[in-house]
């Protein structure tokens, strides 16, 4: 009897496995270019391009559905002998700035490329200014008389 549960467990252990197995290997690309160099172009406008569906992931690394169909349309004009410019300026076209990971450089995109460079120097300049204000402040700048700092300087050479 413990024999055939142990047959038992294996085979569902085997079966399962083949069956989360199949799931993998369905999300994977397969695509014959001529050349490696189509191939690396490939790959790099795949990492390069983000996914419009996940958002955060690139689509070389998305299952989903639009990534799909995004690496096919990739493939399919890489094949035409479309150049790298030409396939991000499609890509640009229907799906805006958001489709790039690494945005171009343009007047519309200045603050994201310039924003944290300004903001530290905001920054610098806003704790330059309140050191400075600090390192001014001194008994003489209180507003106390003569003889209140002659008071104060003895009070404070006691302790």
């Amino acid at each position: 009897m413990a024999l055939i549960t142990r047959y038992c467990l294996r085979c569902i252990l085997l079966f399962s496995l083949g069956a989360f197995s199949v799931f993998a290997v369905a999300a994977v690309d397969t695509f014959e270019f001529d050349t490696d160099e189509q191939q690396q172009r490939f790959r790099n406008l795949s990492d390069e391009l983000r996914c419009p569906m996940c958002q955060y992931a690139n689509l070389s690394s998305s299952t989903g559905g639009v990534a799909e169909d995004l690496r096919r349309e990739i493939y399919l004009m890489i094949m035409e002998g479309r150049t790298d410019e030409e396939i991000e300026q499609f890509m640009f076209e229907r799906y805006g700035e958001f489709i790039f990971f690494r945005p171009r450089f343009n007047p519309s995109t200045y603050l994201l490329w310039f924003g944290p460079l300004i903001f530290l120097l905001i920054g610098a300049l806003v704790a330059w200014a309140i050191l400075r204000k600090s390192r001014g402040t001194t008994v003489a700048s209180s507003g106390l008389s003569a003889e209140e700092q002659e008071k104060l300087a003895r009070l404070l050479k006691q302790k």
